[in-house]
């Protein structure tokens, strides 16, 4: 299926939130988007995806 993922779009197997968080290589601590809707980590295993979706990961920036 076609996902957008952080603005690229992109072919993905996955079929839940989780595992297309893990195959793009997200590295901990991070904050996940779907379709413009913050998900809860404890909640990307059972987060279904669409054909369509999209998918924003924002990891912290650190600075003053």
């Amino acid at each position: 299926m076609k996902i957008t993922f952080n603005g690229q779009l992109t072919d993905s197997a996955a079929d839940n939130l989780q595992s297309l968080v893990i195959a793009m290589g997200a590295k901990e601590p991070f904050a996940v988007a779907l379709n413009g809707q913050f998900i809860p980590r404890s909640q990307c295993q059972t987060t279904l995806l669409s054909d369509g979706d999209s998918v924003e990961l924002l990891s912290p920036i650190q600075g003053g």
